[in-house]
């Protein structure tokens, strides 16, 4: 295959001359295991390893490949390679570490549009497609809604959620398909363009590996029934991993995600939450935190029936969470500043006692 059918193009050619890397190989990040990668060239499929220089000079995991990145490598006869450089990122979706306090965990990279998978029987939480879609905007990617499990409901009750949707999300485009008859699929089959990156977000159990197998049109991921004991789904799938599909649209797929913490700037809450962050404008004090102030146009509005009262208690809820990481953030950062100065201080002495 060809770079082109992994999202190669002109943009990244540029990045490639920019950065000096003409005498590299330029391969694709398809999968990761634990720091060791593969890479798709157009030579075939390599198991790769990063350099020890990129190791040691990484500040944060962030600094190390991710499924989507573009990367400069030496290839060997043995199918195995060498990781020398990470070209520059156009899109980074990312969340917070589950278990580390203040750590960033990269999703997935270059990715053009996100298809936020629910299941309408029992996995559908408006409350997290917000979620979702902070992620998205934070990190420039286009999200796109899909409605799985649809056969499992009636018409009325599936509109009933289409239009709650519509309701508080505006501009997303929504799909409504059956993973088993296979309705829906049409339309949103039109969507997937050739040479764009998709990336599949949602919890476990809602049909991900599924709608994946249906889009390829053949059995690449194993999938697995509901538990019956929890009513959960299961993590079928256990890496992320990225695939050419048939139409020559680009497809990863991710573990299913409980936990969906934020890891925003400003930019993706006020996208998700435009009308909020509109008439936040016309409030009397700038420091509004439209929770109890007088004078607060958002608190007015929302007694007015013209802002939904849960979507604006999950913009609470999500403003507290993004202040508590930015904070978290900003303390490691002056530990780390301060360690270095002690550390710097320490060599300073050493080398006066030398003389």
């Amino acid at each position: 295959m060809k770079l082109e059918d992994f999202g190669y193009n002109d943009k990244i050619e540029k990045l490639r001359i920019d950065n000096n890397l003409k005498d590299f190989e330029i391969g694709r990040v398809v999968s990761e295991h634990k720091e060791r990668y593969i890479v798709k060239t157009e030579y075939g499929e390599f198991e790769a390893e990063i350099t020890g220089h990129l190791r040691f000079s990484a500040k944060s995991r962030e600094d190390f490949p991710a499924v989507g990145d573009w990367v400069a490598l030496t290839t060997y006869d043995s199918d195995f390679s060498i990781i020398h450089k990470i070209l520059p990122r156009y899109s980074i979706i990312a969340r917070q570490a589950v278990g580390q306090v203040g750590e960033i965990q990269i999703i997935a990279t270059n990715i053009d549009y996100a298809l936020l998978v629910q299941a309408v029987d029992r996995d559908f939480n408006i409350n997290r497609l917000e979620r979702y879609l902070t992620i998205c905007y934070s990190s420039k990617v286009v999200p796109i809604i899909v409605l799985t499990k649809t056969d499992l409901i009636n018409e009325h009750s599936k509109n009933e959620i289409i239009e709650c949707i519509n309701q508080r999300i505006n501009n997303i485009s929504v799909f409504a398909i059956s993973n088993e008859t296979k309705e829906g699929y049409d339309a949103l089959k039109l969507i997937i363009e050739k040479g764009k990156t998709f990336c599949m977000l949602g919890s476990s159990g809602v049909g991900k590996s599924t709608l994946l197998n249906n889009l390829s049109g053949r059995t690449i991921m194993k999938t697995d029934l509901i538990s019956q004991s929890t009513n959960k789904g299961r993590h079928v799938t256990s890496h992320r991993e990225l695939i050419v599909l048939e139409n020559g649209g680009i497809l990863v797929d991710n573990p299913g995600m409980r936990e969906v913490g934020i890891v925003d700037t400003a930019y993706g809450l006020e996208t998700t939450f435009d009308t909020i962050f509109r008439l936040s404008q016309n409030c009397k004090f700038k420091d509004c935190t439209h929770t109890n102030e007088i004078g607060c146009s958002v608190l007015e509005a929302i007694e007015k029936g013209e802002i939904d009262k849960a979507s604006y208690e999950n913009y609470l809820k999500m403003e507290k969470e993004k202040e508590h990481f930015e904070s978290t953030i900003a303390e490691k950062r002056k530990k780390d500043k301060d360690f270095g100065k002690i550390i710097k201080n320490y060599k300073k002495d050493m080398n006066k006692n030398k003389y």
